[in-house]
């Protein structure tokens, strides 16, 4: 047992410090067993920022991302309105989001939709094109510009309206914590508001412009945690606060506890898994600068936010990006796929160690 007990432990605690590498759990018979039953039901989507650069400069469709899950066995899509340009499903009539709909419920798949905003006139538009497609988990983030108490009343009211529509449509709505406010002021936002259809969305990297370490993130959001983007990044040093730059996950370059942080998130939830989506968000050379400082005011100005955008990364030409993007995004598949099967035979043989079976 104490070699399963370090094996285990030396592979979810890359990347961690030695106060971190101390909290590592011991793999008992009781969390091997969950740990199988999370793994074997986990839920995978292909997320749409993966292709960018095709649905930006190449022809990419809605239904080609689709067609791209069903390829690779994932179980839906995570889609921002906004992607395909003049393809996107926000320039789409009604009949055309039905028929990507309806290619979805032929490949068995499920569609979450995302947008870049909190105010209303976005909100009410999303929420249209999501009950044309009945679609019912959306993504959002606000970009207020502000103090931060300001911003926090603004987000607060924003929520409180998104709690109305999905009680209104039977919806869920995912808050993504993204670089501008920290990971404790969302959950307070959240529990504040106390509504049961109203989650967190987490994501691997942008805690790291927000002065956050991940783990910290990740235990402040836990209670309200529903959906997970993962990828790889690079932790940049800048002035009196940190950006990241997107590598590929899981490779030499990635400075992120990305093991901890999957084995951790699936074992949210008691009697069922907490996370409805585990998106594979390869950003390879995505840049996001310093948003937050360390030495901050107590109430500091939240700039405003532009969306994210990747443009074609230095000595790459465009028709070399959209070769390469589908190569990034199976290469995450390859490396989490390898991943959840490493826990997995490692909990297998702790539950042998132990006498038991994982049928137990």
């Amino acid at each position: 047992m104490p070699l399963i007990q370090s094996r285990f432990a030396t592979l979810i605690g890359q990347n961690l410090d030695a106060e971190e590498s101390a909290r590592i759990p011991e793999l008992t018979p009781a969390l091997a067993r969950k740990l199988i039953e999370r793994i074997d039901s986990v839920r995978l989507f292909a997320h749409a920022y993966t292709m960018l650069g095709n649905f930006t400069y190449g022809r990419f469709h809605p239904c080609d991302l689709l067609d791209h899950a069903y390829r690779h066995e994932l179980d839906g899509i995570c889609i921002h309105l906004l992607d395909g340009e003049e393809r996107s499903l926000g320039q789409m009539s009604d009949s055309q989001l039905r028929e990507v709909a309806a290619h979805a419920s032929r490949l068995g798949l499920d569609v979450h939709l995302e947008i870049s905003s909190t105010r209303r006139p976005d909100v009410d538009e999303v929420v249209r094109i999501a009950r044309i497609m009945a679609v019912e988990h959306i993504r959002v983030y606000s970009r207020y510009e502000g103090l931060l108490s300001d911003v926090m009343k603004r987000v607060e009211a924003d929520l409180r309206y998104l709690a109305e529509l999905a009680d209104r449509h039977s919806l869920h709505f995912y808050f993504e914590q993204h670089e501008e406010l920290k990971s404790a002021e969302i959950a307070d936002l959240l529990r504040t508001v106390g509504h049961s259809r109203l989650h967190a969305l987490f994501d691997f990297g942008n805690m790291i412009n927000a002065c956050e370490s991940p783990m910290d993130a990740l235990r402040e959001l836990a209670p309200y945690i529903g959906q997970v983007h993962m990828k790889g990044v690079r932790i940049l040093k800048e002035a009196d606060g940190f950006g990241h730059r997107g590598v590929l996950q899981g490779s030499a370059d990635d400075d992120l506890p990305g093991a901890r942080m999957l084995c951790e998130l699936l074992m949210l939830g008691e009697s069922k898994p907490q996370i409805i989506a585990f998106a594979l968000e390869q950003e390879n050379h995505y840049y996001a600068p310093m948003f937050r400082q360390m030495s901050e005011a107590d109430d500091p100005f939240i700039p405003y936010r532009e969306m994210s955008e990747t443009g074609i990364p230095g000595g790459l030409s465009r028709e070399a990006l959209l070769e390469q993007e589908p190569r990034w995004a199976f290469n995450q598949i390859r490396y989490t796929r390898a991943l959840l099967l490493r826990l997995r035979e490692l909990a297998e043989l702790r539950l042998q160690t132990a006498g038991t079976t994982s049928g137990c």
